[in-house]
């Protein structure tokens, strides 16, 4: 295993889930680029949680294309935040973004992606899709399969897949083993049914879910330790 798709909460770099706790940011930034030394080409995805959460509250009524074309936004301002802390912590990053944004960023092409990872840049991915109505979960599912990555790794504000919302249902327990198919079938909330959906059909090998409270938890993970949630195949 050597190259591995990251996927970052937003919520998870926020401070109480918003905007952002740059403390936290740039101890991420310092394990990516720990990571990056072990010797794993590494990409990431973030979502946008932190600044924008969709058509909720105040929001509720607006256009649905306007409201997520916000999203993806939000996803390029959390990637050029954690660029700029893993360049501080003395590692090499590159943004590459599904919206052309000259000036701000390269637009994502899987050559020059895979290239840059290949020069030991840890790289990032944002804007999405850059079409409304997909998420970034959709988006880091399809970038994971573009690179060929060995390993799919879901940092997130919760540590797992549980059986139902653990903030809803106190009898929730966390399911540490289960296949796409189930998850699918069981119709759990952990991903969009669209992911799980092309993981299934590419058998990809394996995705990790675990918790991002403690960010040394993205080293511990590919180290061997057996937190969290291991999605895989229907064996």
């Amino acid at each position: 295993m050597k190259r591995v798709m990251l996927k970052l909460s937003g919520e998870a770099l926020g401070k109480d889930g918003w905007l952002f706790d740059f403390e936290k940011i740039n101890t991420v930034a310092d394990v990516l680029c720990r990571v990056n030394k072990e010797g794993f080409e590494l990409a990431t995805v973030i979502g946008g949680g932190n600044i924008w959460r969709g058509r909720k509250g105040g929001a509720v009524g607006m256009d649905a294309v306007i409201a997520d074309n916000m999203g993806m936004l939000s996803t390029v301002l959390n990637a050029l935040c954690l660029k700029d802390a893993i360049e501080r912590a003395g590692g090499k990053a590159e943004v590459f973004s599904a919206i052309d944004m000259p000036g701000v960023c390269d637009t994502f092409r899987k050559d020059k992606a895979v290239k840059a990872l290949k020069d030991g840049n840890i790289t990032i991915f944002a804007g999405g899709l850059g079409r409304p109505f997909f998420t970034t979960d959709t988006a880091v599912v399809l970038r994971c399969l573009e690179i060929e990555a060995d390993l799919l790794l879901l940092a997130k504000n919760i540590d797992g897949v549980y059986t139902a919302d653990p903030d809803k249902d106190p009898s929730a327990t966390l399911i540490r083993d289960i296949s796409y198919e189930e998850a699918i079938d069981r119709k759990l909330k952990v991903m969009d049914m669209s992911a799980f959906q092309m993981l299934s059909d590419r058998a990809f090998p394996m995705v990790r879910i675990f918790g991002l409270d403690n960010p040394n938890n993205i080293l511990k993970v590919l180290k061997g330790d057996m937190m969290g949630t291991v999605l895989s195949p229907r064996k």
